[in-house]
């Protein structure tokens, strides 16, 4: 399945890439919309229909915002509509077994589960359609008259399975005017080749620590228990931002400029911090749609902090069905509220390096929350991670001997140093000779990416399920 599906992608990539640089500019959002269609119906072709039915419905709820311009309450209804069917259609999916299990488990019934497949991407496709009709229901954006260009936006496949969220107002103006010159094709190729590292070199082999330490959580002495706790930090980091940097790549090969979506957040001093660095787009989302439209912190601190609360319980449910998505939400609003009531302040007054001590190990345990789907598995991590069964044995030595150099690299990677060092040395020698190194030092990076990618069994892209 995996060489299958390396072997499709990097024969589609390409085919798709020539026949956009030949064709005519106009035709290019029509073949790129049929080409989001095939390579969402590889890997979901049943709920291509949904797909479909997302993009015609929004497109004819924008088209009755304009219409009806100046007609509040008509408007008001549209808007409204359009809301409760696309959050109908993503809760549906999402969580109606969540919401059945609960009730079985509260009421002592046995409702039959539907057992749902989730339908690919809908959690980034759901909220960039929300956003694009509450932007034309706002004024912010003019409604989009043709069909096929708004349908290509919600569709783009660099970016359909797991973002960067690209809000329509974002792009809008590069839907019909955008240019793919020799700069943007090595930018972008240059850009998808490190992103495709960071997935198959660094989270994988992350991923694999983790996968067998977690294995043994209800046994492993503390150390080992931080360790795994650390390699699925690194796991879900190097998983995400690679995607996000293959998909920021790819739109720059097809001409569009898609938002980062990840500034080195393991550098963060504090929980605020962080989540201006972490899924920087979901984050934004929130905070205009939800956050702000609460009312944010504009009613008193009492309010914000509830606010905070609502936000932070839907971006736990927004991640997944699961009662452990929803805790780990929970987490995060608590070191968020503290950071708002005083210990905000008191991080501002320390050196940094104290709010990175402190910042560091509360992204590590969320990671924990987050990755431990069941009630048991949750709690011999916490156990282990606690010392219940010991600080230390043989393997977790083991481990830092023969996975400590994938951790360093890791960490090293993660803190920015090798990226900075690059610019630096780019500045010295020009910009042109600097591109032809990246150019000369991605060859043989994404050779021994491929060989893993085609040869390895462990390949899972964490953010599909969302």
């Amino acid at each position: 399945m995996v060489f299958s599906s390396a072997v499709f992608l990097f024969l589609f990539l390409p085919a798709v890439l020539g026949i956009c640089l030949i064709l005519p500019a106009r035709f290019r959002n029509c073949f790129l919309f049929a080409a989001s269609l095939l390579f969402y119906a590889w890997g979901e072709p049943r709920y291509l229909f949904l797909m479909l039915f997302s993009a015609a419905f929004n497109y004819g709820c924008g088209l009755l915002l304009e219409r009806w311009d100046g007609r509040r309450a008509e408007r008001r209804a549209v808007m409204i509509l359009s809301a409760v069917v696309d959050v109908g259609l993503l809760c549906f999916f999402k969580y109606t077994d969540f919401v059945l299990q609960t009730l079985n488990a509260l009421t002592g019934a046995a409702i039959p589960l539907l057992k749902l497949a989730l339908p690919i991407g809908i959690s980034f496709y759901s909220f960039q359609a929300l956003s694009y009709i509450i932007d034309v229901y706002r004024g912010k954006v003019r409604a989009q008259h043709n069909f096929l260009d708004f349908g290509m936006y919600l569709s783009l496949f660099p970016q359909l399975i797991a973002g960067p969220i690209v809000r329509y107002s974002e792009i809008e103006h590069q839907l019909r005017r955008r240019s793919m010159n020799a700069d943007r094709l090595t930018e972008g190729l240059l850009r998808f080749t490190v992103g495709l590292c960071k997935k198959v070199l660094l989270a994988n082999r992350a991923g694999a620590m983790w996968t067998e330490i977690s294995a043994s959580a209800q046994t492993n002495p503390a150390l080992t228990a931080w360790i795994g706790a650390l390699a699925f930090t690194f796991q879900i980091y190097f998983d995400f931002s690679g995607y996000s940097d293959m998909a920021i790549g790819l739109g720059r090969l097809f001409g569009f400029d898609f938002p980062e979506n990840f500034r080195y957040p393991y550098t963060a001093v504090s929980i605020t911090d962080f989540w201006r660095r972490w899924h920087i787009t979901l984050s934004a989302w929130f905070r205009e749609y939800v956050y702000i439209p609460l009312g944010g912190n504009r009613k008193g601190l009492a309010r914000q902090l509830l606010n905070l609360l609502i936000v932070w319980a839907l971006t736990g449910l927004w991640h997944g069905a699961g009662t452990n998505f929803l805790l780990w939400g929970l987490y995060f609003f608590v070191f968020l509220a503290l950071e708002k009531l005083f210990l905000g302040r008191l991080l501002a007054k320390l050196p940094k390096f104290v709010g990175w001590l402190y910042t560091l190990p509360v992204v590590a345990v969320s990671w924990m929350i987050f990755a431990c789907d069941t009630p048991a598995l949750l709690g011999s991590t916490f156990r282990a991670l606690f010392g219940a069964n010991g600080f230390s044995d043989p393997l977790s030595l083991y481990l830092l001997k023969s996975r400590g150099a994938l951790l360093i690299l890791c960490a090293v990677v993660a803190s920015g140093l090798p990226a900075r060092l690059w610019q630096s040395m780019k500045r010295r020698i020009g910009a042109n000779a600097g591109t032809l190194c990246e150019i000369a030092a991605s060859l043989p990076a994404l050779a021994l990416t491929l060989s893993f990618l085609i040869g390895d069994s462990y390949n899972p892209f964490l953010y599909f399920r969302f």
